[in-house]
């Protein structure tokens, strides 16, 4: 025990406490990094036996190609399409503008009305049904028109009826009773055609509304103007340019719909 507090040696103690003190310092060091190895490898496992087994970077799913499709398009005119038969029912203004009838056409037989626009089917019905007619509150009427049409083509216009009673009614789309008027845009407000102006069949056409559904009744125009009390209108057909489209019906608010007769 002496000689390790007195070291003994021809040199002088200071040199081998110098000595000692390097080869412990040594040591120490020695035994921190055997420390540092094995806490640093053990918590490297622990982190990648965490992970399940062939997890990876998550693929993202990325959205298809938006489809481009043509939305779906509403046609106005001044001929009755309301009928979903083959039929077409008789003439419905002076200026050529018809009316589709119900069933195989036959005027004032009942039939099977149209779907088109995506209402349900309908049944013109004749004057004497028992069916009672829709109210104003009951009957929500819109209408509807393709927004351009090309050269030589007839424009339609729809008007669409929903039942919101719980009660089946009928209505009337007559071209007396739904008025469909045609005005140029941007002029004198001035009408180009209405289908009051002397039509051919100015009768009533009596379609049956089911309680919450709803059904169509298509107008087709073929772009001759009309005038008023059967006087005789310009001949020709009207010219390319925006056209505004209105839709009166008692008790009804008034509908508008605006189209363009594109250009040769």
């Amino acid at each position: 025990m002496g000689s390790l507090r007195n070291p003994i040696g021809p040199l002088p103690s200071t040199i081998y406490w110098r000595r000692r003190a390097v080869a412990a310092t040594l040591v120490a060091l020695l035994a921190l990094l055997i420390v540092w190895a094995v806490t640093s490898g053990g918590s490297k496992g622990n982190k990648d036996d965490s992970r399940p087994s062939g997890s990876g970077p998550a693929h993202s799913i990325g959205p298809g190609p938006a489809s481009s499709g043509p939305a779906i398009s509403q046609q106005p005119g001044g001929r009755d399409e309301s009928g979903s038969g083959d039929g077409s029912g008789g003439t419905d203004a002076g200026s050529e503008g018809t009316t589709g009838g119900t069933g195989d056409g036959s005027n004032g037989d009942p039939g099977t009305g149209s779907d088109s626009g995506g209402g349900t089917e309908g049944r013109q019905v004749p004057a004497g049904s028992s069916i009672p007619d829709c109210t104003p509150s009951a009957l929500q009427l819109t209408l509807r028109t393709e927004l351009s049409y090309g050269p030589g083509e007839k424009p339609k216009f729809r008007l669409i009826a929903k039942n919101t009673s719980s009660t089946a009614c009928k209505a009337d789309f007559g071209p007396k009773s739904a008025v469909l008027t045609i005005t140029e845009a941007g002029g004198d407000d001035a009408e180009v055609w209405s289908s009051k102006d002397c039509p051919r069949n100015a009768g009533s056409v009596l379609l049956e509304v089911p309680a919450g559904a709803t059904i169509v009744h298509t107008v087709e125009w073929d772009r001759k103007k009309s005038a008023p009390q059967c006087a005789t209108p310009p001949a020709g057909s009207v010219g390319p340019g925006t056209y505004l489209v209105e839709a009166k019906t008692s008790g009804e608010p008034v509908q508008r719909a605006s189209f363009v007769l594109a250009k040769e």
